[in-house]
């Protein structure tokens, strides 16, 4: 452990709440990370009001040197990277997470500055190049750290009503591209895990990963009875690294929470955070994947792997190998050939398997983004990665059934009824924002179970648009401040469904997928069963 005396503190303005930061922090306490970031946070502030004290020359000047790196914000950071190299290497994990939020936050605490000097044809073009250039730095830096980092990011990536279109582009990359561990530390996490090496455990172990994410990568192996299996191992050191990661997340969005939509952000950000912190425990996936299989062993041509207890455990995941290929090249030669009933069948069940996860099991896959969904080669969809998992309560899954039947026959009382029972709330406590985000999520879906596949059309790029902009007016003027944790992963599942649905645009005949589901009786109580005369204003 770094003594305090090794390294004098330079004489300035700043040494004492600096240096008794780095001494808190050295030895390894939180108080002293907040403490670091306070003085960050007053630094910014500073140069700031030098900034508009001075007007054009200095505030442009104070720009130009935070992004080239050399302000005395700039300074004080590699003070403490310097610093750094000698505590312990979880703390080092600063020296590059913490510089890229630096820079992020010091350049959008800034664009208020740099904004009022530009004119205001310029302002759109130069934020969005500004978005895309912070984007690709925390891409880049989450790409290289792996951990926490990395998932975030990808969950982010899955967020386009929270994050701007730039950085949602960007972040898109992080959801194939993790770096694959040495295949030495994932034999090591085998033998601590089972108490024997790999060619114990079976017959023949590929070094080489199928797939490599952000708390894991997939090795291809067999069984001494001959069955091909994925072996899953989860990256050596994460639970060290995550509540750094997750500290540091909170305070570089807080500060940048006002040029975010208004949301509900802490509930947000701690669905993210359980949702990282969830996938540390692999017999939690194995058990998600054993209950889905179960929901979904009625849906025809759709499934999921079956687990291998014998070789589960909380930081390996074996599995059935399923060969197969990536169902969006499918749907891209479908669509190149024109094969627009093939499109319709693969999204179709694709649609079944969500509805029944959601609305009947009540435990659902909460991750569908292109790589967790194979075509196998017997033409089964097969649903992989379960590390992203989200469990409704009955009274939530009931609730959610309700309103999607509600929204079907415009019963709009009925859903703001139900939503506020759930626990979403607006700022002014009336329901015209939570009613205008039901119908933006829901819209294709009624449009769609009502038109027929005969005279249902998507709407344009223009209509989206349009749509966007009502919605985001509307969030401004009233904002949802309260959202329940279990929808921020129902959020990211009908994000990521909706934007497949709107690429490919299939042919679909809705009604005939939702109406038989949307009418069983054995889903709902019958003291709580569908709003008044719904099977009668379906006909």
């Amino acid at each position: 452990m770094p003594q305090d005396t090794a390294t004098p503190a330079p004489r300035d303005s700043h040494a004492p709440t600096r240096w008794q930061a780095l001494k808190a922090f050295s030895d390894g306490q939180d108080n002293g990370l907040r403490a670091w970031l306070n003085v960050l946070d007053a630094s910014i502030a500073a140069l700031e009001r030098t900034a508009w004290q001075g007007r054009a020359s200095q505030a442009v000047h104070a720009w130009r040197l935070v992004e080239s790196g050399a302000s005395d914000l700039a300074t004080e950071y590699q003070l403490l990277s310097a610093e750094a190299k000698r505590w312990p290497a979880r703390l080092k994990r600063l020296s590059k997470t913490g510089w890229m939020l630096t820079r992020l936050t010091a350049s959008y605490r800034l664009w208020g500055t740099r904004s009022a000097f530009l004119p205001a044809h310029r302002q759109a073009e130069a934020l969005a190049t500004l978005h895309r250039r912070n984007a690709r730095r925390f891409a880049e830096t989450s790409l290289e750290q792996g951990g926490a980092f990395l998932k975030i990011g990808q969950l982010l990536s899955t967020r386009p009503d929270l994050l701007p279109a730039p950085w949602v582009e960007e972040l898109t990359a992080l959801q194939d591209n993790a770096r694959p561990e040495p295949a030495a530390q994932m034999r090591a996490v085998l033998e601590q895990e089972f108490g024997l090496p790999a060619e114990v455990l079976f017959r023949e172990f590929d070094d080489t990963p199928l797939a490599a994410a952000s708390i894991g990568q997939v090795h291809r192996a067999v069984l001494e009875d001959g069955r091909e299996v994925a072996v899953k191992i989860q990256r050596p050191g994460l639970p060290d690294i995550i509540e750094l990661d997750m500290t540091l997340m909170r305070l570089f969005v807080d500060s940048i929470s006002h040029l975010l939509p208004p949301t509900d952000l802490p509930t947000i950000l701690d669905e993210i955070e359980r949702s990282v912190r969830s996938e540390l425990d692999y017999r939690a996936e194995a058990r998600a994947m054993r209950n889905v299989s179960q929901t979904l062993q009625h849906v025809a041509g759709v499934r999921v792997p079956a687990t291998v207890d014998a070789l589960c455990s909380q930081r390996v995941l074996t599995t059935t190998f399923v060969h197969g290929e990536k169902f969006t090249h499918v749907l891209d030669r479908h669509r190149a050939a024109g094969y627009d009933v093939a499109i319709a069948d693969i999204l179709s069940r694709l649609l079944d398997a969500w509805l029944h996860q959601i609305l009947v099991g009540g435990c659902f896959h909460a991750d569908p983004h292109p790589g967790n969904i194979l075509l196998a080669d017997d033409g089964d969809l097969v649903l992989l990665d379960f590390g992203s998992t989200a469990y409704l309560p009955e009274d939530f899954r009931q609730g959610y059934f309700r309103v999607l039947q509600a929204s079907i026959v415009g019963d709009s009382t009925l859903i703001a009824d139900t939503l506020l029972q759930l626990g979403f709330g607006t700022r002014s406590g009336r329901p015209d924002t939570l009613l205008a985000f039901a119908d933006a999520m829901l819209a294709q879906l009624r449009e769609a179970a009502l038109q027929g596949d005969s005279h249902f059309s998507w709407p344009t790029p223009e209509q989206m648009l349009a749509r966007a902009r009502d919605l985001l007016a509307q969030a401004e003027a009233d904002p949802v401040d309260k959202l329940p944790a279990e929808f921020i992963m129902l959020a990211r599942v009908f994000g990521s469904l909706g934007g497949l649905f709107l690429h490919y645009q299939p042919p679909l005949d809705m009604a005939a997928r939702l109406l038989p589901l949307l009418t069983r009786e054995d889903i709902l109580p019958v003291n709580k069963a569908a709003p008044t005369g719904f099977w009668r204003r379906l006909m």
